[in-house]
């Protein structure tokens, strides 16, 4: 099954349409995606409907990537399959998107008094999907769309880091409680792109006490000896490895699409299915 299990629309930061997004896996050929909206779910019904109507030949599954803090460390868990009407996995999408809200509104408040930049809720929420998930790059573009800056590179590079004036961290929640309610609705909750941790075995070794149960070892930033030590990790400890492009929009550069462009071996879907049934059955 050629897969890809890290994928984004505009439902967060992405720039396709679930319905785009399921075209452009079939034309690259994967016949399996997980898309994994930063905390919401809103694409899979989207992606799901739209493939019932036009009888496309994809399977889609049920993803998302929450986003959480851990000792001034951003770390992102990845969840598959689990039921989204849990109790506790909606009231976790819910804190997360007020999160969201409240951080931007700080951010703007600060633009406009310290760098006399003025822009407004709207300008940031337009340019996500209803529902979506707002964040740094959306507010990295409205600042440029401003004026603020000329491009979103320098936005992110002034004001978008965790040491610029106007910049406020997110009163997210951390790691641990992710992989737990994403465990306890049912779902595979597994360790995003772990290279950008320098801390990742320790903190793999204490998630997997609230319920981790996979690592992403399998991602476009991974290098071939970052994905087999990532792989042998999860083999020793006793945890499946999933992977994906983490697909956001295609190269600015020459516009290739690197949707599907991971090689995620074939196995993986099987070793994700067969921890879906594991997790039922415990």
């Amino acid at each position: 099954m050629k897969a890809d299990f890290h994928i984004h629309t505009y439902f967060s930061d992405g720039v396709f349409s679930p319905e785009k997004i399921v075209d452009t896996a079939i034309d690259v050929g994967l016949q399996v995606i997980a898309l994994t909206d930063h905390d919401n779910v809103l694409s899979y019904k989207v992606a799901k409907d739209y493939i019932e109507k036009t009888g496309k030949n994809l399977e889609v599954i049920q993803g998302v990537e929450i986003n959480t803090l851990y000792k001034n460390y951003e770390v992102h868990i990845l969840g598959y399959m689990m039921d989204t009407e849990n109790n506790d996995f909606k009231e976790l999408l819910k804190t997360q998107q007020k999160a969201r809200i409240e951080q931007v509104n700080e951010i703007i408040d600060l633009l406009a008094k310290k760098e006399g930049i003025k822009i407004k809720f709207e300008d940031i929420k337009k340019q996500v999907a209803e529902g979506g998930s707002i964040g740094r790059p959306h507010i990295a573009k409205a600042i440029t769309n401003a004026g603020g800056t000329s491009s979103v590179i320098e936005a992110y590079a002034k004001y978008i880091h965790d040491d610029s004036p106007v910049y406020v961290a997110r009163k997210t929640v951390s790691p641990q409680e992710a992989v737990e309610i994403i465990y306890d609705a049912g779902g595979v909750p597994v360790i995003a792109h772990p290279h950008d941790l320098d801390i990742a075995e320790t903190l793999i070794k204490d998630l997997m006490t609230h319920g981790l149960r996979g690592i992403e070892a399998y991602h476009r930033k991974h290098s071939p000896a970052c994905v087999e030590y990532f792989s042998s990790m999860a083999e020793n400890l006793g945890l499946i490895v999933t992977g994906g492009s983490d697909f956001h929009a295609p190269n600015i550069m020459n516009g290739q699409i690197i949707l599907g462009k991971n090689f995620v071996p074939d196995w993986i879907y099987d070793k994700l299915m067969q921890e879906k049934k594991c997790i039922d059955m415990a």
